[in-house]
């Protein structure tokens, strides 16, 4: 039996009560970030409206506006990006915090596959939201804006417009992470890239599925979600092509050898 086993098996001995406190500090630490940056973005909350804003007001009818129909929209509405927007930011933190949560339990080949996929679930998600702004959002508003019947004004609502594009931030930073879920599917030994391959026709169905469940009924945002998706699933087979199962028992016992 190897001296490492009886270690874990002390740290995961630990009573529930310290594990609790644990991650009530660790929660309480990620609210006060999030509340810190918060405050920070909270001054420039009307700038940061006027930008995610901006693929929109664009296409408005010379003359027009967006506006605000209930009389607390002008201010709950920049408040409520402000706090979202704090919360994106403080995402490397949270991510941060839970895997210092998590950690402790994990042996050495398994902390050196999930830093690399923390990294680059950050870097995917955001680069999700960057691809809805820059790509999705200036073909999508200048399609709604040019069907519009004769006499009538685009006047879009300020809440409104928000939730909308906010729904579209989620649904393309999650879409963006399909390579990782990919990534672990195979390394848990879920699926092999064979596997992936074969079903590769049911994954294309299922990403216009999907996007059509997540986006606006238009052809342009739902071929831009789905497509995407496509796309990002053959990258997680090109790289998971690259790497092997997991065999946690072969693992476990080189973490536990001398040399390790």
């Amino acid at each position: 039996m190897s001296d490492k086993l009886p270690e874990q098996n002390t740290s995961g001995d630990m009573p529930l009560v310290a594990h609790l406190t644990e991650l009530r500090s660790r929660l309480l630490r990620i609210i006060v970030i999030w509340l810190l940056i918060f405050a920070g973005l909270f001054y420039f909350a009307n700038d940061l409206y006027t930008f995610i804003s901006e693929p929109l007001r664009v296409y408005l009818p010379e003359g027009t506006s967006m506006i605000a129909t209930d009389v607390a929209s002008p201010f709950l509405t920049p408040f409520k990006l402000a706090l979202i927007s704090a919360l994106f930011l403080a995402m490397p933190f949270v991510l941060h915090q839970i895997w210092g949560f998590i950690a402790p339990g994990l042996y050495k080949h398994e902390k050196r596959i999930a830093l690399p996929l923390l990294a680059s679930s950050i870097i995917l998600f955001y680069a999700g939201m960057a691809f809805a702004y820059y790509a999705v959002f200036p073909l999508v508003f200048g399609f709604f804006t040019s069907v519009a019947p004769e006499g009538v004004t685009v006047m879009t609502d300020i809440n409104s417009y928000l939730d909308f594009v906010m729904t579209l931030f989620l649904a393309f930073g999650l879409a963006f992470e399909i390579p990782v879920a990919t990534v672990l599917l195979v390394l848990a030994g879920v699926v092999d890239v064979a596997k992936l391959k074969q079903i590769r026709p049911y994954v294309v169905i299922g990403c216009f599925v999907i996007g059509m469940l997540l986006t606006p009924p238009d052809v342009i945002s739902q071929t831009m979600l789905a497509v995407p998706m496509w796309l990002l699933y053959e990258v997680g087979i090109l790289f998971a092509g690259m790497l092997k199962p997991v065999n946690r028992e072969q693992a476990e016992s080189q973490d536990d050898s001398p040399g390790a």
